[in-house]
C-alpha cells in the first residue's frame, strides 16, 4: 500500500463522507435505501417537508440525534486527530457528515459543510445556531425564544445552498497550501456524487496538489484521484500516513 508522507511542508485538506461515520454505526441515507418509514428522505430533509409537517421532521431528527449520541468515533476519526496534532494549522478537515463525531474525537479544525445534527437554528430570525442535543417528544415543534417562529435542525437540506463562508474557508486553505507548501487532498468514505464536495479533487489537481482516495466502495469520481486505496477508512487510515 502506498504511504502518505506528512512532513513540515505538507498542507493536508481532508474530506470525509458517510462511509467514515458508517463504520461507527451511523446509518447512511444510501443504506436506508433513500427511505425513512417508507417515505422519501426528502420528505423529512427539505424546506418543503418542514413546511408541510414540521413535527414529522423533528421526530426524524430527534431519532437521528438519539442514534448518533449512542455511537463513538472510530480509529479513522482518531487518525485525523493525530494528523492534525502533527500538522497544526496546515490541516483542515471538511466533512459532509452531520453527526459531530470528528469534534467528539478531538478534531478542532473542522468545516461541517452540511451542518451539525446537535445544533438548532431559527427558521424566522437571525439568531445564531446553538448547541442542542434535545430529543424532542413525538409531535413537538420547538419555538424560538427570540421571535416565536419554529426552530429547525441546523442541517443543509435538499434544495439548500452550502454556507459560502465554509466554501471560502476550504478554498482559501487549498490556495494557501498550493502556494506555500505541498498541498495534499485526501477524501475518505465519500460517494463522489455530491457537489461541490465532489469537485474539490479537480481544483486541487489544477493547483498541482496530490490527491488520495480511501474508500471501501468505488466513488463516482474515483478516476480523478492519483492515489486510490480500497478499504475501510477505520482500518486503512491509522497506518496510511508517515509523520515526519
Amino acid at each position: 500500500m502506498d504511504s502518505l508522507t506528512l512532513d513540515s511542508k505538507t498542507w493536508l485538506l481532508v474530506l470525509t463522507g458517510a462511509g467514515v461515520s458508517a463504520e461507527s454505526g451511523v446509518p447512511t441515507f444510501r443504506g436506508m435505501g433513500g427511505l425513512w418509514e417508507d417515505q422519501p428522505v426528502e420528505a423529512v430533509a427539505s424546506p418543503e417537508g418542514f413546511r408541510k409537517d414540521p413535527s414529522l421532521v423533528w421526530r426524524f431528527y430527534s431519532e437521528r440525534r438519539k442514534g448518533a449520541a449512542a455511537v463513538h468515533p472510530n480509529p479513522g476519526h482518531e487518525a485525523f486527530v493525530a494528523w492534525e496534532r502533527h500538522l497544526g494549522d496546515r490541516f483542515l478537515l471538511a466533512t459532509q457528515n452531520v453527526d459531530g463525531l470528528h469534534t467528539r474525537a478531538g478534531s478542532q479544525r473542522v468545516v461541517e459543510m452540511h451542518g451539525n445534527l446537535f445544533k438548532t437554528r431559527c427558521s424566522g430570525c437571525e439568531r445564531p445556531p446553538f448547541d442542542d442535543a434535545t430529543v424532542y417528544p413525538v409531535g413537538a415543534v420547538p419555538a424560538c425564544d427570540a421571535c416565536g417562529k419554529r426552530l429547525r435542525p441546523h442541517i443543509v437540506w435538499f434544495g439548500e445552498y452550502l454556507d459560502p463562508a465554509d466554501l471560502e474557508r476550504i478554498e482559501t486553505f487549498a490556495l494557501q497550501g498550493a502556494t506555500s507548501g505541498r498541498l495534499v487532498f485526501l477524501a475518505a468514505g465519500t460517494s463522489g456524487a455530491v457537489f461541490p464536495a465532489a469537485g474539490i479533487v479537480d481544483r486541487v489537481r489544477r493547483a498541482g496538489g496530490e490527491t488520495w482516495l480511501v474508500n471501501l466502495d468505488p466513488a463516482e469520481n474515483s478516476s480523478r484521484f492519483e492515489h486510490r486505496v480500497v478499504g475501510r477508512s477505520g482500518e486503512v487510515l491509522p497506518g496510511l500516513a508517515k509523520l515526519v
